[in-house]
């Protein structure tokens, strides 16, 4: 077998062609593979080369090869190499590239939802370059040598649709100018907040608006062109940067005309486009600052016209000149008007301070209720007020109020989605538009103000993302309204929770369905009528203490009025036992009251429904009258058929003969009612879950005792058939179900009364 030389083989793979490189390829791409069987020279391996030269075959053993001066390292691993860049290159770094004008399309109409946002934007860029320079100048004094005031002023020109906002702040560079506004979402801010940071002095921020970098592109949703003129303290020369909308280039100039020179901060012009020039208008100007920048600790101004009435004269007409000259006597009296005089002049807009940023002592309950009325334009005083503070791992500050009267009106407890708490963060309005993020659908009534520092929002910081401090959040914020409506219901004056719980009680009932967490919060402000209290409801702590010694469970009974739930039939038996029943008179209340399912370790039991324990149960006497009438159920059974699932004996009846009672699982008559009333209820559920109904007879009423005997008598008798039919239908409806043929029953009843008029007859 002959030997491959260094140098052949490298020639081959030089001047081989492609024939020749591809089938090198494999080698070097498992060149890692041949390093670690060359070192083992023990093992007897069999190696393979991939060069065939003509017919030769170059297969040979390992261990008679010279792998450390042949084919595979050496030179040979050189060539090896050679072919492994062609076939296996190092991966290649790029940059990404991006079309500026589309990105600058992007980030201005798709972060921001609603146009309006641009000027709270631009006035919180304003708020921080104020704040940066009253930072600055604690250590530099210099910087407020000009002895301008910290102001923002907004002028609008609704004629020509242009928009300024000058601010006094710091200003910029012309560097930092470039840097800012021209490398997109590069934070001016949050560059600063890092330096204090670095620095150690990280206290001085918590006033800093801006994160992200790209609110100064909100003014291009409403803008064609934007022309920023900017002084800094730090510069002698003013500079201008201009930029329009769809476009990847911006221009930076000096200013030279010394009309348009400022004395320190930053002028933001802004050229409207055609369909957004209503902007423009002062009106609506003054109202953007009040809703979303009201609370900036800067003093706002805006451009406004306002007026003054005064007297001047008016010309007279000849007729009355004549008229006067001729009568000498009488005296002559200057005519005069009443007009107004109007002028421009800037007007203060954001007033009102934050007072949920002041210590609870320091305000007092007129200033809560003016703050009340005032944010959320209402004219009743709220019922209660709750100011707080939290810290620790989510830092917020936050005052909640329950309005008095319900503003929606109070069946209307569906939409989650109210204009009820307004969300600040470091005080610039974010947003009251909220579908359950901060309080859930059944606190929705529930008004207040929330302010943080450290939220989690989307870049346009329009929308609060999902997150673990938002649940923290959400979560105390739910106990705090609880404390305050638990405050509500025990204060002195009783008619505040009455008036209270006649307006939103159905919220709280909801909230027994929806929120399981908080089920022991909402339990205690519960209110119901009772057997014992049909005139004035009653909380389940109040029951539980009117509770008998040997009374184990809370019963109730559901209806839909206080009066039929009175004088049904399942009351009986516990009325003589002086068992007090709650009464379930709102369609809710049912399902709430099952979803609750216990209070203070007692459990909730429907009295309408089988199985039902009193406490008092004998079972000798219960084995003795089933030994009496069994033969009589049994018969009733067969009489009734499927209509009921079964005929027992029962032990709440006092008076009358007989009871229809729901399954354990099943609904009860109140329920079934209430199913077949919804628009679109389910026949076919309402078949399955009505299924199970319970024939209950009381033996010791005569109409029983009578059947008892007719059946042991005559078992086929068919008046005693009839009684049996007609008792059915009577239980039917005395236990508040719907009968299925009215005019039958109707005619048995008149059958009835025809047979007791021959009778007497």
């Amino acid at each position: 077998m002959h030997r491959i030389s260094r140098r052949s083989v490298s020639s081959v793979l030089r001047n081989g062609g492609t024939q020749y490189r591809n089938a090198a390829a494999p080698i070097g791409c498992a060149d890692g593979l041949s390093y670690e069987l060359a070192g083992q020279s023990d093992i007897k391996t069999r190696w393979y080369s991939v060069l065939n030269i003509g017919g030769f075959n170059t297969m040979r053993s390992s261990n008679s090869m010279n792998l450390r001066s042949d084919l595979f390292l050496g030179s040979r691993y050189e060539s090896t190499a050679a072919a492994s860049d062609s076939s296996c290159p190092p991966p290649e770094k790029y940059e990404y590239q991006a079309e500026v004008s589309r990105l600058m399309d992007l980030i201005v109409n798709s972060l921001y939802s609603n146009k309006e946002v641009f000027l709270r934007e631009i006035i919180s860029n304003a708020s921080d370059a104020l704040d940066k320079l009253r930072f600055l100048s604690v250590t530099e004094p210099e910087l407020l040598k000009d002895a301008v005031d910290l102001d923002i002023r907004i002028q609008a020109d609704k004629d020509n649709g242009i928009i300024t906002i000058t601010d006094s702040g710091i200003g910029m560079t012309r560097q930092e100018l470039v840097d800012c506004l021209g490398t997109i979402a590069q934070s001016g801010t949050a560059k600063f907040l890092k330096a204090l940071k670095e620095s150690k002095d990280a206290g001085a921020d918590s006033n800093l608006i801006g994160q992200f970098g790209v609110g100064f592109y909100s003014a291009f949703l409403v803008s064609d062109r934007v022309v920023v003129s900017t002084k800094s303290p730090k510069s002698d020369k003013q500079y201008v940067w201009e930029g329009e909308a769809n476009s990847s280039s911006y221009t930076v100039r000096e200013e030279t005309d010394p009309e348009k020179r400022l004395p320190r901060g930053t002028c933001l012009t802004l050229y409207l486009k055609r369909d957004d020039k209503n902007f423009a208008h002062p009106e609506r100007i003054q109202k953007l600052v009040k809703n979303y920048s009201q609370f900036v600790s800067f003093p706002i101004y805006t451009w406004q016209e306002k007026g003054f009435t005064k007297e001047v004269e008016v010309d007279e007409d000849p007729a009355d000149v004549k008229k006067d000259e001729q009568d000498e006597k009488a005296e002559k009296k200057k005519k005069t008007k009443t007009v107004v005089e109007k002028y421009w002049d800037w007007e203060l807009t954001n007033e009102t301070q934050p007072i949920w940023l002041r210590n609870p002592k320091d305000v007092s309950t007129e200033e809560y209720n003016e703050f009340y009325k005032k944010t959320f334009n209402e004219y009743l005083e709220p019922l209660a007020s709750s100011h707080f503070t939290t810290e620790g791992e989510v830092e917020f500050r936050s005052i909640l109020y329950v309005p008095s009267v319900s503003p929606t009106g109070k069946d209307d407890i569906v939409n989650p989605k109210t204009k009820n708490i307004r969300l600040y963060v470091k005080r610039v309005f974010i947003s009251d538009d909220f579908d359950g993020e901060l309080f859930p659908r059944y606190l929705s009534f529930v008004k207040g103000v929330v302010d943080s520092n450290d939220l989690p929002l989307n870049v346009s910081r329009e929308i609060l993302q999902e997150s673990r401090i938002v649940r923290i959040m959400r979560k105390r914020l739910v106990r705090k309204a609880f404390d305050m409506i638990l405050g509500i219901s025990m204060s002195e004056n009783r008619d505040d929770y009455e008036k209270f719980w006649e307006d939103f009680g159905k919220h709280l009932k909801l909230g027994c369905i929806e929120d399981r967490e908080n089920h022991k919060r909402i339990a205690p402000l519960l209110r119901f009528f009772s057997s014992q209290s049909d005139q004035e409801m009653i909380s389940l702590d109040e029951y539980v203490e009117n509770m008998k010694p040997d009374q184990k469970d809370i019963f109730y009974i559901a209806a839909d009025s206080v009066t039929s739930a009175k004088n049904a039939p399942f009351l009986e038996r516990l009325l003589e036992k002086d068992l007090e029943v709650l009464f379930l008179v709102d369609p809710i209340d049912e399902v709430a009251i099952q979803n609750l399912k216990s209070y203070k370790e007692k459990n909730f039991v429907d009295i309408s429904k089988e199985d039902l324990d009193l406490g008092d149960k004998n079972e000798e006497k219960e084995k003795e009258m089933k030994q009496e009438f069994g033969q009589t159920c049994d018969w009733i059974k067969k009489r009734l058929g499927d209509k009921v699932a079964n005929v027992q004996i029962s032990y709440r009846l006092s008076t009358s003969p007989c009871v229809l009672v729901s399954g354990r699982f099943g609904w009860s008559a109140n329920m079934e009612r209430l199913m077949k009333a919804q628009t679109v209820g389910d026949t076919s559920s309402l078949e399955f879950m009505r299924g199970r109904r319970v024939f209950e007879i009381n033996p010791q009423h005569p109409i029983i005792k009578t059947l008892n005997a007719a059946c042991k008598s005559n078992a086929d008798d068919e008046e005693a058939l009839r009684a049996i039919d007609l008792l059915y239908d009577t239980a039917l409806i005395s236990s508040g179900f719907t009968p299925e043929n009215p005019a039958q029953l109707g005619g048995k009843i008149y059958e009835m009364m025809g047979m007791a008029y021959q009778t007497s007859g």
